[in-house]
């Protein structure tokens, strides 16, 4: 689902369960999807493939931007490591909240063995600080959650780590519903609850600001009053 395009920068809704890009041959991914894209509006004489300036995991969905140009890509990495970047998520936890609105400071180890992230001590070799805060937007029954609870929060994040909310968030004691990883006990059959919702950053070659919202589809969150803009 294109959301934006020009002849710099490509933005997208991606859906849940499709990979932002595949080492897999023959599996179907975001980047090959919008090279077949770009190839069909020049009649096959594009040879410049997308550029993927970030990512989000195979489970989530949300807003992704992706460069079309060498000059694009770097200017969009520019404003990542200067954050320059906002990021604000929806995400769904089967716990009740009892805090409800908190900032998270952790220092997360990521195990590329296991491609998992865990929080960990400052002094450990290879720790990266994440910050994030959270605000609890909505609570509903749900008896197929171990507290009969499923909670919406808002998330800004701070930083850009492995994992990053779905760790901190388990680590809080506020497992993200759907959560194979971080949240092996859950019990409500549910996708993962997790939602890009809101992407800001400014245009790579004008310099416009550019906002872009979308409104979460997975069945995690089903039932709320989903806020129009975060």
């Amino acid at each position: 689902m294109i959301l934006y395009e020009d002849k710099d920068i490509i933005v997208c809704h991606k859906m849940a369960g499709i990979a932002v890009q595949s080492a897999r041959i023959g599996e179907k991914d975001l980047v090959s999807m919008l090279n077949n894209h770009l190839m069909e509006q020049a009649g096959g004489n594009r040879t410049e493939p997308v550029r993927v300036v970030h990512r989000l995991d195979q489970p989530v969905e949300g807003v992704i931007v992706f460069a079309k140009t060498s000059a694009a890509a770097a200017n969009i990495n520019r404003q990542m490591t200067t954050d320059g970047i906002g990021k604000i998520y929806l995400a769904v936890t089967d716990r009740k909240v009892m805090d409800k609105e908190k900032k998270l400071i952790d220092y997360l180890y990521r195990d590329g063995r296991k491609n998992m992230s865990f929080a960990t001590e400052k002094k450990t070799p290879g720790a990266k600080k994440a910050v994030l805060s959270y605000k609890l937007l909505e609570e509903i029954s749900d008896n197929r959650t171990v507290s009969g609870y499923r909670s919406l929060v808002r998330i800004q994040l701070e930083t850009g780590r492995h994992h990053q909310i779905r760790v901190q968030m388990s680590h809080t004691g506020l497992p993200l519903i759907g959560d194979r990883k971080y949240n092996p006990k859950d019990s409500s059959g549910l996708p993962l609850g997790l939602c890009s919702c809101c992407l800001s950053f400014l245009h790579p070659e004008t310099g416009k600001k550019m906002d872009f919202y979308v409104t979460p589809q997975g069945q995690a969150f089903s039932g709320f009053c989903i806020p129009q803009s975060v």
